[in-house]
């Protein structure tokens, strides 16, 4: 059987205050000419299929019309609820989904759900596993094994975080301070498909992986390379593992320069974080012909440091007040500012920073 896995889909996410539903839309078209280019058998999606519990109308819009698709393939989907997810909304309508195959696991319950899929070999018997502290996750999976005859082949579908996972700024943390998983609790799973991280990776063995989201969610994911995992499960049980690149309509980057190199940039609809080794006035505004897309500027400056007998440029971040207003004075006037009004103006913040902390 050949499988499909993805996960961490979060639509109706707003990436530093931008709406990326069109995004999310054109990696979900992506996704499907996967689907079709890759002859696809099941698909398993694990977990975060929306940003929030109470995810925007069009957020569900979209989803609805990914359901149908799905249910237009006649393919097996097995779903299950992420952290980000409502279980009840994400249950409503499930019973009618299972008659296009359609498998939604989104409630923790003591008897999870399992689907057995028969393929060329015989059946395969899916659990799935939706979002839970991991007492409840361990009970589930204890639950589940008697529910899977002895030497059959099995998948998990899980949405957890497992020990030894590397994360991005874009998992939210677990409300409550969750404590990993083991993944020794998945042990006799000849695939485990997880979601919650969201850069791909194993876990362990080459059989327990996350997915990864198919898009970059903050700017230290810039590096990333999202993709679907298609997993190969032959007779006996062993599974062979592929990742599939997804290429997103914009990508996310960071570009780092000063604001006369960073202008001379092809133009780009990409979404960006800027890097300035000098500092600028309004440098949002000026680079915007080059990045619409302009998501968040930090200056990076060089300062000279002596280690030894040697002395070498480093990068700090950002600048203090008294910089800036450095800056913005001699934007506006095209003069310097001179050290008598340069000291006023220390000795007029260290005022204004001795009555807040009195305040």
């Amino acid at each position: 059987m050949r499988l499909l896995h993805t996960a961490d889909w979060h639509l109706g996410k707003t990436f530093k205050g931008q709406p990326l539903l069109d995004d999310q839309k054109f990696i979900l078209d992506e996704i499907f000419h996967v689907i079709a280019a890759e002859k696809i058998d099941a698909i398993l999606i694990a977990g975060d299929i929306y940003d929030r519990a109470v995810p925007p109308i069009d957020a569900v819009d979209l989803f609805d019309e990914t359901l149908n698709r799905l249910a237009e393939k006649n393919l097996p989907t097995l779903i299950v609820a992420g952290n980000h997810d409502s279980a009840t909304r994400l249950n409503f309508g499930s019973k009618l989904f299972e008659r296009q195959k359609i498998f939604i696991a989104s409630k923790v319950n003591a008897a999870p759900v399992t689907v057995p899929i028969d393929d060329d070999f015989g059946k395969i018997y899916f659990t799935l596993l939706p979002f839970a502290e991991p007492v409840a996750l361990t009970a589930m999976i204890n639950s589940a094994r008697q529910k899977i005859p002895s030497g059959k082949r099995n998948v998990a579908v899980a949405h957890a975080f497992l020990t030894g996972g590397i994360e991005s700024d874009s998992e939210r943390k677990f409300v409550g301070g969750t404590s990993n998983v083991d993944a020794q609790i998945f042990n006799g799973y000849n695939y485990v498909a997880l979601g919650h991280l969201h850069r791909p990776q194993k876990i362990t063995a080459e059989n327990i992986r996350y997915a990864g989201s198919p898009l970059k969610y903050s700017f230290d994911e810039a590096t990333h390379k999202k993709s679907v995992t298609i997993v190969n499960l032959n007779a006996k049980g062993f599974v062979d593992v592929e990742k599939i690149p997804l290429t997103p309509r914009r990508d996310v980057r960071i570009v780092t320069g000063t604001l006369a190199e960073l202008k001379k940039f092809p133009r780009t609809e990409d979404y960006i974080h800027a890097r300035l080794t000098k500092r600028e006035i309004n440098a949002q505004d000026k680079l915007a012909d080059v990045f619409p897309n302009l998501l968040s500027v930090e200056f990076v400056l060089p300062q000279e440091i002596s280690i030894g007998n040697t002395t070498t440029t480093a990068l700090r971040e950002g600048g203090s007040t008294l910089d800036y207003f450095t800056d913005f004075f001699a934007e506006q006037t095209g003069e310097t500012l001179n050290d008598d009004y340069r000291a006023a103006m220390q000795n007029l913040l260290i005022e204004l920073a001795r009555d807040e902390m009195e305040a």
